[in-house]
């Protein structure tokens, strides 16, 4: 198929073209999906020159240990950690809640926590947070279940995003109010410095090394100076504009690099249409290819945490960069009106959603991908059959297919090649678009925040930078925060203390 690069490719919003993906997980990717071109139409930008802003004194709105920006999973969990440590902290998020893209995105599917085998792999801040959320607000398959293998049950959880290649999973779905409110109250309990409605706009630096950040916010510009700056949000906006190396190429054949605004649909019958799903499939085939030729950018949904909310992850639009302000709106736009029109076209032709209603367009636009960091390692696909633990090991990650093993996650995909004072963590890790597929997914968020946030705690008190870090120290850290290592000698002393790591003396 012909590609285009972000925001070409002249007028085609009526002529979405659908890629021919397979509908069947592979070893590559587990969720597949339809992925729909087009980018925004529009002719050249014309050339209006610029403006010289006069230079100003900004003021200091504080000063700290250490400074995460942005708090998605990934700055959360990174916050919480260096906190942990002894660290003072200041989060800055430019929404009202934290969480990112697990609350205000609606990717309420939290991807498989356990491996193949059943195994709990991600956990430290990971499964505390869970471990924090009602009953009522989590959703998937219990514990002893994790791993199964029965036919019956597999088929189940498969409809319910918890089963893959014909066995259960820990990959829940959960209520996205309940896990911002758990999130702010487990940052507030650290007493980080919590500030919402600031947007951080560029790097502190002195002599070539970030020292903190400079912030906008209905106050005006304002700055926080801070030994070292976790650079959490997501697109590396903090790296990139100090001048470290970064990567965009992607995976085309993977939604990783697709934008669209999730929604909730709410006065759903979910099991009816789950049973109509599954035990009439020509039926259903039926109201697939009525719904393409109807809407051309049609997707199916996914559950929720509530048999009465549906959610929808897609329709996923490529072609779009997420660092284009003018991209970003046209995603925006037309995943709203999709949203209506689904609403529509499930009320007329779906069982189960006779009296949906429109219940919530997410408030945060869901980017999968725009940059990646160039750090000291990368993770690569050529690791995945290798079974390769990584000397610098901060997390283990399941695999994509029960014919890979667990992988290892190395400290090096954290931190930039050449650029000192800052963390890189969350989706723009440095990896290779394959493993970015997965790596960009909220447990591996967490994971990998935590590991940042625990690096800076270290890095401020030991007056390192970043690389300098020692790795056992950091690992003996990440073990007494509950994290798990592959060196099963690091983790006997998880169970007692799983939720708490001593400050750094």
């Amino acid at each position: 198929m012909e590609r285009h690069p972000p925001g070409q490719g002249g007028d085609r919003v009526l002529r979405l073209l659908r890629r021919p993906l397979s509908r069947r997980p592979t070893d590559e990717r587990l969720l597949v999906s339809e992925i729909f071109e087009g980018g925004r139409p529009r002719g050249e930008r014309r050339d209006l020159g610029t403006l010289t802003e006069p230079a100003r004194e900004v003021p200091v709105y504080r000063t700290c240990d250490v400074l995460v920006v942005g708090g998605g999973p990934s700055g959360t969990a990174a916050a919480v950690a260096a906190a942990r440590l002894g660290a003072d902290v200041v989060l800055l998020e430019r929404y009202n809640h934290l969480g990112g893209l697990s609350t205000g995105g609606l990717v309420i599917w939290i991807d498989r926590m356990s491996d193949w085998s059943g195994q709990l792999v991600i956990r430290g801040f990971a499964e505390e947070i869970m471990d924090r959320l009602p009953k009522e607000a989590v959703a998937g398959p219990a514990r002893k279940d994790w791993g199964s293998k029965d036919a019956a049950s597999a088929a189940y959880w498969a409809q319910r995003t918890a089963a893959f290649h014909g066995i259960v999973t820990w990959s829940p779905t959960v209520d996205p109010e309940r896990l911002k409110l758990a999130s702010q109250e487990i940052v507030i309990e650290q007493k980080i410095h919590l500030a919402f409605h600031c947007w951080a706009a560029l790097p502190l630096l002195e002599e070539g090394k970030v020292r903190g950040a400079f912030f906008e916010s209905k106050a005006g510009r304002r700055a926080v100076r801070a030994k070292m700056v976790v650079d959490a949000t997501g697109d590396g906006d903090l790296f990139a504009r100090a001048g470290a190396a970064c990567e965009t190429d992607i995976e085309a054949a993977d939604i990783h690099h697709c934008i669209n605004t999730a929604w909730l649909l709410g006065g759903i019958d979910m099991n009816r249409w789950l049973e109509f799903r599954t035990r009439e499939p020509e039926p259903f085939a039926r109201f697939m290819a009525r719904g393409r030729e109807q809407l051309r950018a049609f997707d199916r949904p996914f559950v929720s945490w509530r048999n009465d909310i549906a959610l929808f992850m897609g329709p996923r639009h490529s072609g779009f960069s997420a660092l284009d302000v003018d991209d970003q709106s046209e995603v925006e736009i037309r995943s709203r009106r999709l949203m209506a029109q689904h609403l529509d076209f499930y009320r007329a032709h779906a069982p189960g959603f006779e009296n949906a209603f429109l219940l919530l367009g997410a408030p945060q636009l869901g980017v999968r991908h725009a940059r990646r960091l160039v750090g000291m390692k990368k993770m690569l696909r050529a690791h995945w059959p290798t079974a390769q633990v990584f000397s610098d090991e901060i997390g283990v990650t399941p695999s994509v297919s029960p014919k890979f093993p667990n992988l290892s996650i190395p400290y090096g995909c954290l931190v930039p090649a050449e650029l000192d004072g800052l963390l890189a963590c969350g989706r723009h890790i440095s990896c290779d678009p394959n493993s970015h597929g997965f790596m960009r997914e909220i447990p591996q968020c967490w994971i990998t925040g935590q590991a940042a946030g625990a690096a800076a705690a270290l890095a401020a008190s030991r007056g390192v930078e970043p690389r300098a870090v020692e790795i056992g120290e950091l690992q003996s850290a990440l073990v007494r925060q509950g994290v798990y290592l592959h060196n099963r000698e690091r983790n006997s002393c998880q169970a007692e203390a799983r939720h708490h790591s001593a400050p750094i003396t």
